[in-house]
């Protein structure tokens, strides 16, 4: 037991220590600074809005701005700082102590790492869209998983960072299929996590903002604004009564599996799930709302 109490605390220090690191040291050549891309692709769609509004009556502070703006750096630093990376560091250690008496030791069963580059890329960001795609079907479809994937339709007005509004739990469901699939079965190199979560996050924006745009003939292939929209419907379709477009980046499986739906232009439908006037209005709410007792908002 005191050598998971260890990693964990060495978990936490590392990741204390490097956060402090990337805010303070900005433009240290060499490393990838993923706290001020953050603010830079945020301030850049942002901007997007702005010039291009798609709901033109929509203002630049919409409906909850700054409680989606807490969100973006709750759930990417501060929750990785309070428990997350130390957490997942102990969780990793546990399995692979687990998995010892079957043979396991660590590593991948695939090591794709002698790849050239761009092929890693492409496999890496196709083998983790669609597991995103799978767990963005369970967090609608389980009813546990939906309690906390209320937070996130709960958004009214859509903008870039209702994208970052979710809750933790999401957190460690995501991850935790990431892992399995592209740790433990596939090796790759490790600079390319980065370059994956930086376009799934310059698409993520891009889908939640207030631009009116579907990329043409790429629509077939890439999620965007238009298709988005249509996901965080507050009225559902019959043929669909869980949800729909359900694609993070790509939004080739959606089409693939008959889970698209545009009917029309969705610039001004109402957003948000049944009864969401009386949903949890604030974070620390919405943060314990999940595991209330009491059942309440059907969707």
């Amino acid at each position: 037991m005191s050598e998971y109490w260890n990693i964990f605390i060495e978990s936490y220090q590392a990741y204390a220590n490097y956060l402090w690191k990337t805010i303070t040291t900005p433009f240290k050549a060499g490393d990838l600074n993923f706290f001020y891309f953050l603010i830079s692709i945020s301030l850049l769609v942002w901007g997007l809005e702005l010039v291009f509004p798609w709901r033109k009556q929509q203002k630049a502070f919409r409906k909850d701005f700054w409680l989606d703006a807490f969100y973006m750096f709750f759930n990417f630093f501060i929750f990785n700082l309070l428990l997350y990376v130390a957490l997942s560091s102990v969780t990793v250690r546990l399995l692979t102590d687990i998995l010892a008496p079957l043979g396991y030791e660590g590593g991948h069963l695939f090591d794709l790492s002698s790849l050239h580059w761009g092929w890693q890329l492409f496999i890496f960001f196709i083998i983790s869209d669609f597991v995103q795609w799978g767990v963005h079907n369970l967090l609608h479809r389980v009813p546990f998983l939906w309690k906390f994937h209320k937070v996130h339709h709960s958004v009214k007005e859509m903008g870039f960072a209702a994208h970052l509004r979710y809750h933790f739990g999401e957190t460690l469901l995501y991850n935790s299929f990431k892992y399995i699939t592209l740790s433990m079965l596939f090796g790759f190199q490790l600079e390319l996590a980065f370059i994956v979560h930086a376009i799934a996050i310059t698409i993520g924006h891009l889908n939640h903002a207030n631009v009116g745009w579907d990329y043409g003939p790429l629509k077939y292939i890439l999620n965007n604004p238009k298709m988005h929209i249509w996901h965080h419907s507050k009225a559902l379709p019959e043929n669909h009564p869980k949800g729909m477009n359900f694609g993070i980046s790509l939004s080739i499986w959606d089409y693939l599996f008959g889970t698209n739906y545009i009917p029309y232009e969705g610039r001004d439908i109402e957003l948000g799930f049944k009864d969401d006037e009386n949903y949890a209005p604030g974070f620390f709410e919405q943060l314990i709302d999940p595991f209330k007792s009491k059942k309440r908002y059907e969707k």
